[in-house]
């Protein structure tokens, strides 16, 4: 038996032998694919659809931070360390009710930040939403980054079939043409674009404004938020016992300004009223199960808030395709 298998054993040592002597057969190199997956991330907050809409990802610039010297010597000090301290994002977010669907704040669209920016209509294509289909935009305030999406340069609205709700505070500053005239060289743009991009809007007749709780849909509350802006908006939907906040431009800088709160933005027009909505709102926010959006927190830009020493940790959602409110623990 053993000379046998030594016969059939010995021819195909030198078969494998001679194939492995010569050149091994070359496999086709897989080409890179440069396309990212598509920007959008889905939710769900008691019975409503909350879906995180990708515009851009952004740095912020230090010289923009505000505050005490040696915070913000700290601040450089720790970006020669972790280089990704000022990345930042640009996002909007969809609320579907399952009677209504609501965009909150638009993105830039073509007004501000070059063609890094403007993907948030695509990728509510890509959530499976047509821009037709929106009913409802609440924009936080009139900054071109949060409304540049609303329309085309050539005037056209990108939602054609929604209104649009701003506070009258917002809207009757960035659309008033004597505080324009009166306003600082730099800040010229800022009216500029407001006035461009609400224009089609306003002719429509689909420009809207509220001064105080005014109930817009249900489920929802509106959420002053003074300083950044003069009519700075948040807005707060409830479902089934859970709450999310959509609160603009609260926060910035996640990396800097949740353990820094004091630090205000070069964007903020009253820095002392936007840290003090900052110290009065993040404390309750760290002690209740809120869902957050931040369009400026890294994508998907939804989280919660923990204390942490002197100042917050932002947790983000847990990535999950099941749509229970709650799922079932591990160890039961």
């Amino acid at each position: 038996m053993k000379l046998n298998s030594m016969r059939f054993v010995a021819p195909l040592v030198a078969a494998l032998s001679s194939l492995m002597a010569g050149s091994p057969p070359a496999l086709a190199s897989a080409p890179q694919i440069h396309d990212q997956a598509p920007g959008f991330f889905r939710l769900k907050v008691g019975d409503l659809e909350v879906t995180a809409l990708y515009d851009a990802a952004a740095v912020f610039e230090l010289p923009w931070l505000k505050g005490k010297k040696p915070t913000i010597d700290g601040v450089a000090k720790a970006l020669n360390q972790d280089p990704h301290l000022l990345d930042a994002a640009d996002q909007g977010f969809l609320v579907n009710t399952g009677r209504q669907l609501m965009l909150v704040d638009a993105g830039a669209g073509t007004w501000y930040g070059g063609p890094a920016f403007g993907h948030l209509a695509g990728s509510l294509r890509s959530a499976g939403y047509t821009p037709e289909q929106v009913d409802l935009v609440l924009i936080t305030h009139l900054h071109s980054d949060h409304v540049g999406g609303l329309t085309t340069q050539d005037g056209k609205r990108v939602f054609p079939n929604a209104k649009v709700y701003v506070a009258k505070a917002e809207s009757d500053f960035w659309l008033s043409p004597d505080i324009a005239a009166k306003a600082p060289t730099d800040a010229q743009p800022f009216f500029q674009s407001a006035q461009a991009i609400a224009a089609p809007y306003i002719k429509a007749d689909k420009w809207h404004t509220f001064s105080g709780s005014e109930t817009i849909v249900d489920r929802m509350q509106i959420v002053p938020l003074l300083g950044h802006t003069p009519g700075h908006t948040g807005y707060e939907f409830s479902s089934k016992g859970q709450t999310i906040l959509f609160w603009g431009d609260t926060i910035h800088l996640q990396s800097v300004q949740l353990q820094h709160p004091e630090l205000t933005v070069v964007f903020d027009i009253d820095p002392t009223a936007a840290a003090a909505t900052r110290n009065q709102l993040l404390p309750k926010l760290a002690r209740e199960d809120v869902v957050i959006a931040g369009p400026h927190m890294l994508f998907p830009s939804l989280g919660r808030l923990h204390k942490e020493g002197g100042g917050y940790n932002w947790t983000p959602v847990q990535f999950t395709d099941q749509w229970a409110a709650h799922a079932p623990s591990p160890h039961k």
